[in-house]
């Protein structure tokens, strides 16, 4: 039995609505016809009325971590799929640096065949660049890649060698998949939770500098154009980070680049104090001249894509306190309300730029054939209730993890359903 949307307001452009029908048979999206003033023949299929809401392609999500194995409690792949399903999202990648790390065929095996018992959305894997995350002998990337891994990182941790890294970007180049990097130069980073800004210098504490960043950035880059390898970097959260790469791509290297909602919309100065490690995350919140840039660096294309780096802890892991407590937030159920509410609701982007950028435009990056809602295409939908304002409340997450700074935020534009492959696998009724 196939399905009808009926009344879906689907974005024209800008802003513009239009209202479709849209047709969903077996997985795949049949027919989108233009909503008249007569409804479609709908016997013999299920319907779901959208009326007065938003539907998309699912959004992508290309930087998640769903702790398993080995970190169970603080997120399962059935926990953390079935979070990110109702934060609208229908396709997730997932990072290595679980215990064991992502390292094997075996590993990236045992992701996929617990993605497709348990998990309710699409789960793509990457694999470390290094063995066990510690950068001293490159991965086998053919036989990752032959096991379903879609690119290579060691997330978690900087790559510290330039040989190692120009090793890993000509051997990924050779057979086609990305380099995903995490910019971290150990040594300027030791012993230091919060940037180097305003809220360190105000608590006497060391500071994380921007430098640590923009110096693994410029220097793949580099190696990027050396090797020839798509060059992927993660979690942008510096002005001199975006700078580099809006340098490179002037000069045609092949590197793209991710956001989070974090480094868009906090900076150091928001920080309430010392007692809530919910405001520790990796990278640290930098200043407001850093949020700037990544926000201008989004708009004008250097950076290509928003991510959640959804990273859930449990409640006594974060108890520790901000020296303690491991660095990361969550962030499926909060990264489109955050977004829509913040920028596209006070008319600083269209509802069109930020919707690309969480389908179309991740899929583009990474060679995927889902994130367009079109005919012929993967019935991977989302649903979103643009007027719904509700605040957020970690009690009522999905996720195991309800490690969030936006705790009470009023939010507008919360997701009702998610499709995927033609089949409703969440649904707020």
């Amino acid at each position: 039995m196939g399905i009808w949307i009926l009344n879906a307001q689907t974005v024209a452009s800008g802003n513009e609505l239009a209202k479709r029908h849209i047709l969903v048979e077996g997985q795949l999206i049949e027919q989108i016809i233009e909503a008249g003033d007569t409804l479609p023949d709908t016997a013999g299929h299920e319907v779901i009325d959208a009326a007065g809401k938003l539907v998309t392609a699912g959004l992508i999500d290309m930087h998640v971590h769903l702790r398993e194995p080995g970190f169970e409690y603080k997120e399962t792949i059935a926990s953390g799929t079935r979070s990110a399903a109702r934060g609208g999202f229908t396709t997730i990648a997932c990072m290595p640096n679980t215990r064991p790390v992502i390292d094997t065929v075996e590993t990236v095996k045992y992701v996929l065949d617990k993605a497709e018992n348990e998990g309710i959305i699409r789960v793509l894997p990457y694999a470390c660049i290094t063995k066990n995350e510690l950068g001293r002998e490159l991965t086998d990337f053919d036989a990752l890649k032959e096991a379903g891994a879609i690119g290579f990182t060691d997330d978690g941790v900087g790559v510290q060698n330039a040989q190692m890294m120009k090793d890993a970007m000509t051997k990924a180049a050779s057979i086609g998949l990305p380099i995903i990097a995490h910019c971290e130069d150990d040594t300027l980073t030791v012993g230091a939770w919060a940037s180097e800004g305003e809220f360190s210098r105000k608590h006497g504490l060391k500071g994380i500098p921007n430098e640590s960043e923009a110096i693994h950035v410029g220097r793949d880059v580099l190696l990027s154009e050396a090797t020839g390898a798509h060059y992927h970097v993660c979690h942008v959260s510096t002005e001199q980070s975006v700078r580099l790469i809006r340098h490179a791509k002037q000069f045609g290297i092949k590197v793209t680049a991710e956001v989070c909602p974090h480094h868009l919309l906090l900076s150091d100065e928001d920080i309430p104090g010392l007692d809530d490690a919910n405001w520790k995350m990796n990278p640290p919140l930098r200043t407001p001249r850093d949020v700037q840039a990544c926000i201008e660096g989004l708009l004008d294309g250097t950076i290509d894509i928003i991510v959640t780096d959804h990273a859930p802890h449990s409640a006594e892991e974060k108890a520790k306190g901000v020296d303690l407590a491991p660095f990361g937030i969550v962030g499926f159920e909060t990264a489109f309300p955050l977004l829509y509410t913040k920028f596209v609701a006070t008319g600083q982007w269209t509802l069109q730029f930020l919707v690309d950028k969480m389908t179309s435009l991740p899929a583009q990056v990474f060679g995927l054939s889902q994130g367009w809602l079109e005919a012929g295409k993967v019935a991977d939908i989302t649903i979103i209730d643009l007027n719904k304002e509700q605040a957020v409340d970690p009690a009522d997450f999905l996720s195991k993890g309800h490690n969030t700074p936006f705790i009470g935020w009023s939010l507008q534009g919360w997701p009702t359903h998610t499709m995927v492959g033609g089949k409703v696998v969440w649904s707020e009724a």
